[in-house]
């Protein structure tokens, strides 16, 4: 059987500009994280912590929206039928429900059709949207979280004279369907703050503009929003994130009648509602009706304003859950034992594909998939008997975008679609076997040989003494967790187990009481860990740290993700050797003590801006491997201080702090304006690295410099990255120079606190 190697990999102490963690506050963990994950403006960071910080993207940045709410609009006006469309799965359920309260209470004749996974799966069927239009006599068809492949079908409504509305976020067919609009943030370029938005986020940016034509508010959706983004593993970045944020605040604060039922029977505390309630307890109840059940009353659970009815509907969720929690672990079970008499089946293909029978809900298989996943580290299909086809759910690991892995195969497919995580397929029963081995075929031409180790990143190293209610109160700034956010990971090694039981209903998990080096015990819990052996003491443990209430107190949860001997050793960062400083930064007579230094032995001389006169001395693109650095000026931030010390490797560092600071930003501007003349006259090519090295400044500042020169209005520099060429401007300030000058004058202070900082911090923090 396939034995994955984890690799621990420990955390580099990355620089992290002094005013950018003032700005931030609390522990330097939040910031550092911040910062390495690409924040790394105040603003962009503060934008993340806190919505009220965030500015969201209008929906007119959405292709075709405009056109679609254009369409709607005449639509409500005209009293004319509308159709939607929905999916069975939390995110469709979410969007159905959204479009559908949203366009009745613009007035609008609305009915809405969610299709039966059991006998239809995913998607617009031409004969099932036949039965619709005959049944509802629609004037308009608007699909949610669906119907960007449905060529067939947009085409029979077209021919009767439908108008055609497709929102949907999932990846673009080579064809689209012939609509009178479509909706997808996939046609927006990768980098934009929409991108990542769910079915349930389109759908809300269109009735946000709807709504807003009208002058209403639409937040009050975004409780919708919330539960269809975690549910739907939308990368939490951009407009999803504060999307996500805002309507978590909803979820917590006014929860619909059926919400509140079902917090009720599966006791959770409404003011407590996290994206892991909404991943763990929520969604797969909705998911449940979508699974095993019709999920068209999905929209009646999520809109009935009458108590009775919230908590009949909310009873048959609870119950029809606990059906699929046992469903789940029968069909897992079966498909263990199907690896173990066919151990093949996981050693011999990258992708493993299990067949089963028809008693392999077609609703469920996803999740045994996600667990067959977590095994064995390796993307799975799962595939249920269908009369004489069968029908399949696939997840995948990071780096294998399994839609286009399996579109590869699509000669031999009935139909698919998907994410790159996550997909569905149905093929005849005799493609099984040619589907595994092309699969197999293609994996290896597109993705190259199966990973034999998976990386894990641990976010920092404690002991149980540094873990608090405060400290966890504070990383928890950085939630909600997810996709694009991930939790997170702590390690602490050289533990022993103090005790350990099996929990849970099927006992299947287990409860640990590690004791760390300094005595202290803490306690875990351990998900569906029954299975595995503990591994010989001491051991080392990777975790995730929350918060949860029993009994109205407060308490800590700490929950094993990874678990090794620690004997294995960590894999660190490089870290640098050990160095030797003298520090003169405090000297009343710097010049006499940098010649003494000189006239002593053998060293080189980091200079920059302001260079001691009669000294030889290197600026930060001369300098070689040395065993001894003076540091003249003093460095613009931790950054190039790490990168010019590893440059160098230096055995000893002789430390100064001779200030090169422009007095102010006008001043730095005209030493800014002095260097594009000069290469102007020069005719060299534009060098970002030597303008940072003239004027001992980060490269970052430099390219904010340049920007606000030519947003400023006096040249365009619209063309000196690319060719080192730049033309004079229009004389005027052009649009976004208000921001960039307050970025500029941003920059220029954590240049400058930097520096005050590196005059008087203890050598031993300096790197």
């Amino acid at each position: 059987m396939r034995n994955i190697i984890e690799r621990w990999v420990f955390p580099k102490l990355d620089p992290v500009p002094g005013l950018f963690q003032a700005k931030i506050g609390g522990s330097s963990l939040v910031a550092k994280t911040l910062y390495q994950r690409g924040y790394t403006s105040v603003d962009t960071a503060l934008g993340f912590l806190d919505p009220v910080f965030y500015t969201p993207s209008p929906p007119s940045d959405l292709p075709g929206l405009f056109t679609a709410a254009d369409r709607l609009e005449s639509a409500l006006k005209g009293g004319k039928n509308i159709l939607i469309w929905g999916d069975f799965d939390v995110d469709g359920q979410t969007s159905t429900t959204l479009l559908y309260s949203g366009l009745v209470e613009l007035g609008g004749s609305v009915t809405y059709y969610i299709p039966i996974r059991a006998s239809e799966s995913h998607g617009v069927s031409p004969a099932s949207l036949q039965d619709k239009i005959d049944r509802f006599q629609p004037d308009l068809l608007i699909t949610c979280d669906t119907g960007i492949d449905a060529v067939d079908a947009v085409r029979l409504a077209r021919e009767q004279n439908l108008e055609v509305i497709i929102t949907d976020h999932h990846q673009l067919p080579d064809q689209l369907p012939d609509a009178n609009s479509i909706v997808n943030p996939n046609l927006l370029p990768a980098d934009h703050p929409l991108r990542t938005l769910p079915g349930v986020g389109v759908a809300y940016k269109l009735i946000e503009e709807l709504f807003s034509r009208q002058d209403r508010d639409s937040e009050r959706f975004l409780d919708l929003v919330a539960l269809g983004v975690v549910a739907d593993v939308a990368e939490q970045v951009g407009d999803t994130r504060f999307l996500l944020q805002r309507g978590l605040e909803i979820l917590r604060t006014s929860p619909r009648p059926g919400l509140s039922e079902l917090y009720r029977f599966a006791g959770i505390d409404q003011r407590e509602i996290t994206e892991d309630q909404i991943g763990f307890v929520i969604g797969p109840r909705l998911n449940a009706l979508g699974r095993l059940d019709d999920a068209n009353s999905s929209v009646d659970f999520l809109t009935t304003s009458e108590p009775g009815r919230a908590h009949k509907l909310a009873e048959f969720l609870e119950n029809l859950n606990r059906r699929r929690q046992e469903l789940t672990e029968d069909i897992y079970q079966e498909a263990v034992a199907m690896i173990e008499r066919s151990p093949s089946l996981v050693e011999d293909y990258p992708v493993i594909v299990l067949a089963g029978s028809s008693t392999w809900n077609p609703g469920v298989i996803g999740i045994v998939a996600s667990r067959i996943v977590d095994r064995f580290f390796k993307p799975v299909i799962m595939l249920s008997q269908d009369g004489g086809d069968y029908r399949g759910s696939a997840r995948s690991i990071e780096g294998v975008n399994i839609t286009k892995l399996i579109s590869e195969s699509s000669g031999l497919l009935t139909s698919f679609g998907g994410h790159p995580m996550a997909a569905g397929m149905s093929l005849p029963a005799e493609n099984v076997t040619k589907f595994r081995s092309s699969l197999s075929e293609d994996f290896h031409r597109i993705v190259g040989p199966p990973p034999e180790e998976v990386r894990i990143d641990i976010d920092a190293e404690l002991s149980f003494n540094e873990i608090s209610l405060d400290f966890i109160t504070d990383i928890q700034r950085l939630a909600p967790f997810g996709a694009g956010n991930p939790k997170l990971l702590f390690a602490t090694r050289g533990l022993s187990i103090n005790a350990e039981r099996i929990i849970g209903k099927n006992k299947n998990h287990r409860k640990i009481t590690l004791t760390d080096p300094s005595g202290t015990d803490l306690d875990f819990l351990w998900w569906n860990s029954a299975q595995y052996s503990l591994p010989s003491e001491p051991i080392d443990a990777a975790y995730s740290l929350d918060l949860t209430t029993f009994r109205d107190q407060l308490q800590i949860q700490a929950t094993i993700q990874h678990i090794r001997h620690s004997s294995d050793e960590p894999v660190y960062l490089k870290s640098p050797k050990k160095i030797n400083f003298q520090d003169f930064r405090q000297s009343q007579s710097p010049m006499l003590d940098l010649e003494s230094v000189i006239s002593s032995g053998n060293v080189q001389v980091w200079a920059e801006l302001k260079i001691p006169p009669g000294v030889q001395s290197r600026n930060r693109l001369e300098l070689m491997d040395h065993p001894t650095l003076v540091i003249w000026t003093s460095p613009p931030n931790r950054q190039v201080l790490s990168t010019v010390v590893s440059q160098v490797s230096p055995s000893e560092i002789i430390l100064f702090a001779i200030e090169p600071t422009f007095p102010s930003q006008r001043d730095f501007i005209q030493a800014l304006l002095g260097l594009l003349k000069h290469l102007k006259l020069s005719d060299k090519e534009f060098d970002l690295e030597r303008f940072a090295q003239a004027l001992a400044l980060p490269q970052d500042v430099i390219e904010i410099g340049l920007e606000w020169i030519h947003l400023q209005g006096d040249f365009y520099l619209s063309s000196l990255m690319a060719i080192g060429d730049f033309e004079p401007g229009p004389g005027t300030t052009l649009p976004g120079f208000q921001d960039i000058d307050r970025r500029l004058k941003l920059m220029l202070q954590e240049v400058s606190a930097y520096r005050r900082y590196y005059k008087t911090a203890p050598v031993g923090s300096l790197l």
